[in-house]
């Protein structure tokens, strides 16, 4: 298997992931939804949504990561030349990656904590189970981030990053920008553009 392939089938496996958290909480809330119409609400369904919900929070952040969608100001950054564009790309990595480091450390530490508690609506289902989405999100968040490095190096070495709303919208970022014609011609003062 090569490294593109390892790549796509781990997107793949976040997808699938996000995809069943979106199922399951759709249910549940559903399930609530009825339960309350009815008069009659279960004690459990808040407890579970925000479960559900945090777990589509880490798991569906490790996705992004994979496809390179979290928040990011790649025009600032194409500013810069080649040579200071990769330092500041490789610094920006370290740091999130170390920050996922010490968020999974920490939330194995509270896992290993919560030993022997359980929710207080669904007293057979542990607390550590609902809480080991902090470590296990964490992982999987690095190991997308070190995933995407060879093309983080690429991008910074190169033309620069791309708009991944861009992308994601199938708009070709040279096509998005106005030509230099175009860019000479604008409106100035309220008037409207002409040509000579």
């Amino acid at each position: 298997m090569t490294f593109k392939q390892f790549k796509a089938a781990y997107q793949k496996l976040l997808e699938f992931i996000v995809f069943l958290n979106v199922l399951a909480l759709s249910g549940v809330v559903i399930v609530g939804f009825m339960s309350r119409l009815l008069g009659s609400p279960f004690s459990w369904y808040d407890e579970v949504a925000s479960v559900g919900l945090a777990w589509l929070t880490y798991y569906g952040a490790a996705l992004a990561a994979a496809k390179g969608a979290h928040i990011t100001c790649p025009s600032i950054i194409n500013m810069a030349s080649p040579r200071v564009r990769l330092p500041v790309a490789l610094l920006a990595e370290a740091i999130t990656i170390a920050f996922f480091v010490l968020l999974g450390y920490t939330g194995y530490q509270v896992v290993v904590i919560l030993e022997g508690s359980t929710l207080v609506s669904l007293t057979s289902i542990s607390l550590q189970l609902t809480q080991s989405v902090i470590p296990i999100g964490s992982a999987l968040f690095i190991i997308a981030q070190l995933l995407r490095l060879p093309e983080v190096i690429e991008s910074a070495r190169g033309a620069g990053f791309i708009d991944h709303e861009l992308e994601e919208a199938g708009i070709n970022p040279d096509e998005a920008r106005p030509s230099e014609d175009e860019a000479s011609y604008g409106q100035t003062d309220g008037q409207t553009p002409h040509r000579a």
